[in-house]
């Protein structure tokens, strides 16, 4: 049985890469990217290569004249030229395994914590200080209050279902019937856009980035919402202008800010989201747990082990 070769492309941590290890099948090496070493060189001695957020232009695939497989370890694949790979012969699966769970749990995270201004009474109390009673004008309950998902697919419908412990009203924006089905059962109203960014205490993020989605939240979008809203992203963070986000955050015209994505990543020191004491930020982890990357992994390492055997891989993306 012949030996194949997979190129990790993320230069990751020892710890990390542990883990990935323990997940290889037999019949398959495993190779894992340096920091200091190019995708092209990377590429030029991968049978299959596995990407989390490493670009992969045209000029990238080209270098990979042994690849059978480019597989996503999640379900975000707008930095890979599809086309291209279509073009090579090169077919691009995502992996919607291991995703779910993570990223719906930290939605309610972040929102949690924009709510209870968790970011300040921790680092506060750090500094000596005991803001026992100045936290509370701006500290609210998540009961009660109005979730509006954008969104309601896998993830959209994970998050409502765990919000909907917390006594909220749930509403949501989805234009398929058969996603919107899933919702009659949690009591979801299910609205236009402007209707839900107008009504909505919450706004959470659950669409893919798409150039019909790219700014979805933009100046003109923040003019609807509510001043008392909160805005939530764990999708993707080009579906938000933060320029306009920043603005509307320091007028007033926004009352916080959730976020795990940002329009460029890593997010440049000094951004002005650093500043503002109503927003909480995290860098891109709402599906970075151990449980989710052993499942990716399983489920991206059976793709493969899928096309060695000479079948078709599964959620393959259409160029």
């Amino acid at each position: 049985m012949p030996t194949w070769t997979i190129v990790y492309l993320e230069p990751v941590p020892a710890e990390v890469e542990a883990i990935i290890r323990s997940r290889l099948p037999a019949g398959f090496e495993l190779r894992v990217r340096g920091r200091d070493e190019t995708v092209h060189s990377a590429l030029a001695e991968a049978d299959f290569a596995v990407v989390a957020t490493t670009p992969l232009p045209a000029s990238a695939l080209q270098a990979g004249s042994r690849l059978r497989l480019v597989q996503h370890q999640g379900v975000g694949y707008e930095k890979t030229d599809v086309q291209a790979a279509a073009a090579l012969g090169i077919p691009v699966a995502v992996c919607p395994a291991g995703t779910t769970t993570g990223v719906a749990e930290h939605t309610l995270l972040l929102i949690l914590a924009v709510y209870r201004r968790l970011a300040q009474a921790d680092a506060s109390l750090r500094r000596g200080e005991w803001l026992q009673w100045e936290l509370r004008p701006g500290s609210y309950e998540l009961a009660g209050k109005t979730l509006g998902v954008v969104g309601f697919g896998r993830i959209g419908e994970a998050v409502a279902r765990r919000a909907a412990a917390f006594e909220v009203k749930l509403t949501a924006c989805e234009p398929s019937k058969e996603r919107r089905a899933a919702g009659e059962g949690l009591g979801v109203r299910f609205l236009d856009l402007d209707r839900l960014l107008a009504t909505a205490d919450i706004i959470s993020l659950h669409v893919p980035l798409t150039p019909e989605t790219h700014h979805l939240i933009n100046a003109d979008s923040l003019a609807r919402v509510k001043p008392t809203a909160i805005l939530v992203n764990t999708a993707r963070g080009g579906l938000v202008d933060e320029a306009a986000l920043v603005e509307a955050l320091r007028t007033g015209r926004l009352c916080g800010a959730g976020l795990d994505v940002f329009e460029k990543e890593p997010l440049p020191p000094g951004h002005p989201l650093c500043e503002l004491a109503n927003v909480v930020i995290t860098p891109h982890i709402s599906a970075g747990t151990k449980d989710a990357l052993q499942t990716k992994m399983d489920a991206c390492f059976a793709n493969l082990a899928r096309v060695a055997r000479g079948e078709s891989p599964l959620d393959l993306v259409a160029p």
